[in-house]
This record gives structure tokens, sequence and C-alpha cells, in this order.
């Protein structure tokens, strides 16, 4: 089975969903609280993939990891840290009673912003680590796919919201309950598919995804903290940077149009895995400090 049949219409679904959450008030609290607004683009979009690649750099000199950092990895690794965002970190900050209205206006403008920075930084990328096996990046068509499949539902879901609002009420009450177990078969059908391959390197790949996770959510704590943001603003800002779209990472990796590698893929899936255990922690933990 290819999983880009599985994996196309999982993420038109998320960003359609995700338009259908969005308001122009969603957009005017830039303006009106632009300073937790600017430190989450900030964490999503810059510090991120620096953190990611210092990991990478730092992994390289310790035996446990340099094994399984092979150059599809690496890409594989920072295609997942330049892909911020995703409607599921909307219902984890409502799971976590963050600010669901900055969560979503977030989600919204790194889903635009990163239309420009993952080709950009992904080029780099595939430059320095790609040519040892040949994989290249076709910034053309991946700007194009990503329009199609990102910025045109973000569109649809918006316009729809915008002038029936009713509708989009009920189509999204039923879409973000399908979202998690969508991701969850979309996980389930790729390990299946390369199960020998996760298995074999989970060791090393789990424990260096799992510790980007934590260096990311302890990052958007330590800017949220220094910012004096409410709490509220802190939960959200923590799953937010801490949390990735996998689902877009999966779709890039896969796709006949840009890598069409699905090896590529495997850094997403386990990023996959152990940001909901670590996120769901989170939510946990927090809820039950709050009580």
């Amino acid at each position: 089975m290819n999983t880009i049949f599985i994996v196309l219409p999982i993420l038109t679904l998320l960003m359609f969903d995700l338009g259908l959450a969005l308001k122009p008030a969603d957009f005017r609290l830039i303006a009106e609280r632009p300073k937790p607004v600017f430190i989450g683009l900030v964490g999503q979009i810059v510090l991120l993939p620096l953190v990611a690649w210092g990991l990478i750099r730092l992994s390289a000199c310790i035996p446990l990891f340099s094994s399984s950092l092979t150059p599809m990895f690496v890409i594989g690794i920072m295609l997942v840290a330049c892909s911020p965002g995703g409607s599921s970190s909307n219902v984890f900050s409502m799971l976590a009673k963050g600010d669901v209205a900055l969560s979503v206006t977030l989600t919204a403008c790194s889903s635009v912003i990163t239309l420009f920075t993952l080709p950009l930084i992904m080029a780099w990328v595939t430059a320095d680590a790609g040519d040892a096996v040949n994989i290249h990046l076709p910034v053309g068509k991946l700007l194009m796919q990503n329009i199609v499949l990102m910025v045109l539902p973000i569109a649809a879901g918006f316009v729809l919201n915008l002038y029936r609002a009713s509708a989009a009420e009920k189509i999204h009450a039923v879409l973000k309950r399908i979202a998690m177990p969508a991701l969850v078969l979309l996980v389930t059908v790729f390990f299946i598919q390369h199960r020998q391959t996760i298995v074999a390197e989970f060791a090393s790949l789990g424990l260096l995804m799992t510790l980007l996770i934590l260096a990311t959510t302890g990052i958007g704590a330590g800017m949220a903290w220094i910012a004096r943001l409410t709490g509220r603003e802190r939960r959200t800002l923590v799953i937010e940077i801490g949390m990735q779209n996998a689902a877009q990472a999966i779709t890039i990796a896969c796709s006949p149009l840009v890598f069409n590698n699905e090896i590529i893929a495997v850094p997403a899936i386990i990023y996959a895995l152990m940001m909901n255990l670590v996120l769901l922690a989170y939510v946990g933990i927090t809820n039950f400090l709050r009580q």
C-alpha cells in the first residue's frame, strides 16, 4: 500500500478543519496581543530548526546516535523540525486549558510562513546532507504542493466559516473528533509497512526525538516565563512550540513530487508517537496541578 494515498486526504482534512476554526478575530489577536504571537512564531519558525540541527550535530559525536544519523534520517528529522503546528495542537491546547484562540492563530500563521521557510531550510539541509545519497529538493514543486494541500484547504474552511458559520461549526465538530484517530491510522499503517526499520532505529531515534520534544517544550516554557505571559498563554506556547505537524512532514517525505522516499518519513512517525506520549503527560500533569 502506498501511504501517500492515506497521507494526502488526512493532511487536507486537517488543514480544512483548521480553516473552519479560524475567525477574523483570530487575526486581530496579532495586533491585540503581539507578544505571545511573536514569541510563539519565533520559537516555531526559528528556534526549533536550530535546536534540531544542534541536536543532530551533537548526536553525531555520540556512538548511540551516530549510527542512526544517516543522511535520509537527518533530512527526516529536519523536515519534522520545519513543520510546526497543525490542528492537533489546538486540541491539546484545549485539553490543557490553554488559550485556544492563540493556538489557532499561531497554527494559521505558521502554516503560511512555513510555505517559504520550509523550502529554504530544507534546500540547505538537503544540499548539506543529501548529496551523499543523491537526494535533492525540488523547491518549486514543494511550494506548489504546500499551496494546494495546505493554503487552499485552510482558505476554503475560513471562507465557509465566514459565510456559512452554522454549517462550518457542524463540520468542524465532526472533523475535530476524527483528527486524532486519522493520525493514529496513518502512524499504524506506516509502522506496519516499515516496522523492521522503525524497531531497529527506535532506541536511538526515539530518544533523539524525545530530547527534541523536551528541549522545544522547555524553550517554550522558558520564553513564556521570561515574557511574563499568563498561565493559559504559557501552556499554549509549550504545546505550540513543542508540537510538530507530523502529517505534513510525512506528506513531503512520501510525495512523488518531492522526496518520494518513505524512509525519510520514519523520524516523523517516531516523533508522532513520542510527541503524543510527552504532551499527554504534560496535559495530565498541568491539569492535576491546577486542581
